[in-house]
């Protein structure tokens, strides 16, 4: 049975110009101890997704659709069950840690309060097991650090705190927003190595927010490519990176930096994600894509599977490229 199935999500949100639609009907699953990595442009739907799941979203945030959590719908529910499954269940590392932890108060006392509430632990138990996570996520001299504030830890070390914090209750599946966004590349390489680790030592399933594809290729099993809160592609990671099947992919994989590339300019896709206040009718890349045929993009693509565990929602001919 998959951990996690998510089908026909939709996010909408009512502002003063309309409805803006974030989310449009996205399917995907994720089995026990995987890694799904979802990438896109900024305002893809990527964070808006995951916070429907986790009960996030802002007060004008309308959600349609099902999401299974171990057979148990979690859309919707009301917040004290919601909290129930929060932290112990599925737990979040937001993307910025200083925001996110309490700066007023203590390390320990953030930690402690998670598995006072949610494991009903003492104090003293609470200390001692936040101490061990705190060496879990290769603190340095946990027993004495956990009683600093966040301000006190370097950019790295916060995000370790927060991994910490997330994983306390041994949930099941964990959350990550983009979680090495703010750091340089040698941390984000330490902290991606550190999900991998407790990935395995505890069989946690992860979803990755991402709009870097670098982390995507070192640490995940699956990835979603959204445009436009729609999914554009879904496979495994080697197929994504090695054999994309859809112009957006594409154009995504043709932008990262290449160290063995001569070119002197670097690909970008034209033009700009479309207005989510009035989506265009038919495919919403249509108007950017290199592979756009006229009057056959005009209508929505369905996702389509194609191969074994893969999908893409486009009407040009892959075959063909």
């Amino acid at each position: 049975m998959n951990l996690l199935d998510v089908k026909d999500l939709h996010v909408e949100f009512t502002t003063q110009d309309g409805n803006v639609t974030a989310v449009n009907d996205l399917n995907f699953s994720l089995q026990p101890g995987e890694t799904l990595g979802i990438v896109g442009e900024s305002g893809s739907g990527k964070s808006q997704t995951v916070f429907a799941l986790m009960g996030l979203l802002a007060k004008n945030g309308i959600i349609s659709g099902s999401a299974k959590f171990e057979g148990n719908e979690i859309l919707n529910l009301p917040e004290k069950e919601l909290n129930k499954v929060r932290a112990e269940q599925i737990a979040m590392i937001f993307q910025d840690p200083m925001t996110s932890l309490n700066p007023y108060m203590k390390v320990s006392a953030q930690m402690m309060e998670v598995l006072i509430l949610h494991k009903k632990m003492s104090k003293k138990e609470a200390f001692e097991e936040s101490i061990k996570m705190l060496e879990a996520v290769k603190i340095p001299e946990a027993r004495s650090r956990i009683n600093m504030y966040p301000h006190e830890f370097s950019g790295g070390m916060r995000q370790r705190v927060m991994i910490a914090m997330a994983l306390l209750c041994r949930p099941k599946l964990l959350i990550a927003d983009e979680p090495t966004t703010a750091l340089d590349v040698t941390i984000q390489a330490q902290i991606m190595d550190l999900l991998n680790e407790l990935k395995h030592q505890f069989n946690t399933a992860i979803i990755m927010i991402t709009h870097d594809l670098g982390v995507v290729a070192g640490s995940c099993d699956k990835v979603l490519v959204m445009y436009a809160g729609r999914t554009m592609e879904y496979g495994s990671v080697e197929d994504i990176f090695y054999r994309p099947s859809h112009p957006y992919t594409e154009g995504l994989l043709k932008a990262i930096p290449r160290l063995d590339s001569e070119a002197d300019t670097l690909p970008t896709i034209p033009g700009n994600p479309p207005n989510l206040l009035n989506l265009p009718e038919g495919c919403p890349y249509q108007d950017r894509c290199h592979r756009a045929i006229e009057n056959i993009c005009n209508g929505t693509p369905t996702l389509t599977p194609f191969a074994q565990d893969r999908s893409r929602a486009c009407f040009s001919d892959w075959e063909s490229w």
